[in-house]
C-alpha cells in the first residue's frame, strides 16, 4: 500500500502512544521514537510497529512515535488507525460499517 497523505493516530496521555505516518521520499522505513520508558523498552516498541507495517505491506514510511507507555496491543491499534487515515482518500472508507 502506497502511503498518500500524513495520517495520525492516539494521544499524549499515559499508557498512549501517538503515531504520525508520512511517506517517505527514500526507501524504506525509518521510525522515530520517543518514549518514556525507551530504555527498557524501546526495541520492543519499535519491534511492534515494524511488525504492523510489515503486515500491512507498508513500505516508504516515516513514522514518529511519541510513547507514554502503552501496551502492545494499543501501538498495534493506533499504528493501524494511522496507516488506515494515511492511505485512504476523504470518505473512502465509511467507518460505521465497521
Amino acid at each position: 500500500m502506497e502511503i498518500i497523505k500524513t495520517g495520525m493516530a492516539g494521544t499524549m496521555e499515559s499508557s498512549d502512544i501517538h503515531v504520525i505516518i508520512e511517506k517517505n521520499e527514500e526507501a524504506g522505513i525509518k521510525i522515530f521514537l520517543n518514549s518514556t520508558v525507551e530504555k527498557q523498552f524501546g526495541e520492543q516498541i519499535e519491534g511492534v510497529i515494524l511488525k504492523t507495517l510489515k503486515e500491512m505491506d507498508i513500505i516508504n514510511v516515516v513514522v514518529r512515535a511519541m510513547d507514554r507507555g502503552a501496551l502492545d496491543c494499543t501501538i498495534r491499534a493506533r499504528v493501524q488507525s494511522a496507516v488506515m487515515r494515511s492511505i485512504l482518500k476523504e470518505n473512502e472508507l465509511d467507518w460505521g460499517l465497521l
